[in-house]
């Protein structure tokens, strides 16, 4: 079983809260934090750009990374929304069979 974490962004709190809420009911995460706000600079149509923003963290299998992506696509406010996942290489037994448990199946 491949284990991944997720990131995205967003402009605003409760917009984060809402993704996060739509990817635990459709079981594609187990668990999410969201911290911010956090200072984000970026290329943006040729320019540098500073704004606050919230991270958003999801851990799941890389088995339901297309559908988290279409699912945050499907909500989110940006043109190009940041979803990139990292594999999560190693970690606790107990927590990566919880995450079997209670994530959707193949």
């Amino acid at each position: 079983m491949s284990y991944i974490m997720v990131i995205t962004t967003t402009d605003n709190k409760e917009l984060a809260e809402k993704i996060a809420m739509e990817l635990l009911e459709k079981k594609l995460a187990g668990c999410i934090q969201i911290i911010g706000p956090i200072k984000s600079s970026y290329w943006w149509k040729n320019k540098i750009e500073t704004t606050e923003e919230f991270l958003v963290f999801i851990k799941s299998k890389e088995e339901l990374f297309g559908r988290i992506a279409k699912t945050i696509k499907e909500l989110h406010s940006y043109t190009v929304p940041e979803i990139i996942a990292f594999p999560i290489k190693n970690g606790l037994k107990e927590y990566l069979n919880w995450l079997d448990d209670v994530l959707e199946g193949p």
